[in-house]
């Protein structure tokens, strides 16, 4: 399996790759992803090279979003102030589900943040989805706490508030690589 940088003409897979998500998590009893993404913000994701494939021959297997911008309201200034990669949208096909794609893919995330320098790998999870939590718990990921206020829709209730980060470190993720070299982080030493 290849992993590429994402290109314009991937917007239809991965809207349908979140709508195929949306359905799966609806059928466990979880309402994440229940609102469909908007495509203009997730071209623009696309634009600035941050979103991700997993291409298994001619098929997409699963995508991921890594950034150095951290959603708003979320992380301390301390947090903010330390050298971070953060993960959003990790979204693995169903028929490659078991597989240990997304395990592989946070190792894949998590060395291309220590090559940019960062200290951390960071994430915010569906607040009310434990099951999503425990695995990234049995990741290798930390809890730091839970933030439930502070919604950018109508200001209700924050949905996507639980926070978690594991040390940013080199791994053999086992993809074929073929992402341009991250850019060093600005704040990294």
């Amino acid at each position: 399996m290849i992993i590429t940088p994402a290109e314009t003409h991937d917007l239809a897979k991965l809207l349908s790759f979140r709508e195929e998500a949306a359905a799966w998590l609806r059928d466990i009893g979880s309402d994440q992803w229940s609102r469909p993404y908007p495509a203009d913000k997730l071209l623009a994701t696309i634009n600035a090279g941050t979103v991700f494939m997993v291409r298994d021959g001619h098929t997409t297997a699963a995508t991921i979003t890594l950034t150095p911008d951290a959603e708003e309201g979320l992380w301390t200034d301390a947090e903010l102030a330390e050298p971070s990669l953060f993960i959003n949208k990790l979204t693995v096909g169903r028929e490659y589900a078991g597989q240990n794609l997304g395990g592989r893919l946070l190792d894949w995330a998590g060395d291309r943040a220590c090559r940019a320098g960062a200290r951390w790998l960071r994430l915010d999870a569906w607040t009310t989805n434990e099951g999503l939590q425990r695995y990234y718990l049995g990741q290798g990921f930390s809890h730091v706490r839970t933030v439930y206020e502070g919604s950018a829709v109508n200001g209700g209730p924050r949905v996507s508030g639980w926070l978690a980060q594991r040390a940013a470190r080199l791994s053999d993720h086992g993809f074929s690589d073929r992402t341009p070299a991250p850019s060093r982080l600005s704040s990294a030493a």
